[in-house]
């Protein structure tokens, strides 16, 4: 099913994005409190230092996903896939291409945080080689957040 994917850089104002973002506020908002939700607004994902893409599945938007770049390392942020669309290989593309832009970029190492209620996604990262880090940046110990991370490589194996 992965072979009418197609990635694009978009902007996450855009309207067909922003149903996304509301859907995985609602999502994170039901699972965690707020202090446990570290939600990236619009203003932050459309910073010079982030790359916002959108997964298109026949021509329909069926997910998101953002990387901040920092000076070593990237950041993924706002990883979300529409439940019309899961399970059909969307979310790995999405990764996989964070990935390989991050290479491009020279930077070979990418970190995440996300919630312990979200099996699906930890699932997801452990079997593309994400291992469980410490906090990083300005992140802080919070028991309801996993924070995780991986060594890139020019092959992106």
């Amino acid at each position: 099913m992965t072979d009418n994917i197609t990635i694009k850089k978009i902007s996450p104002d855009h309207p067909s994005v922003q149903n996304l973002i509301c859907q995985l506020d609602e999502y994170q908002e039901d699972l965690y409190p707020s202090e446990s939700n570290h939600l990236d607004s619009v203003e932050t994902l459309k910073k010079p230092n982030v790359r916002f893409i959108g997964a298109f599945l026949n021509k329909e938007l069926a997910g998101i996903g953002a990387v901040k770049t920092f000076r070593d390392y990237g950041e993924i942020k706002r990883m979300f896939v529409s439940s019309t669309y899961r399970g059909k290989g969307v979310a790995k593309i999405i990764l996989k291409d964070i990935e390989n832009f991050l290479t491009q970029q020279g930077i070979f190492f990418v970190r995440l945080e996300t919630g312990i209620l979200q099996k699906e996604a930890i699932s997801l990262y452990k079997s593309h080689g994400f291992k469980e880090c410490s906090p990083f940046g300005k992140y802080t110990p919070d028991p309801l957040s996993l924070f995780m991370e991986k060594e890139l490589n020019n092959s992106n194996s």
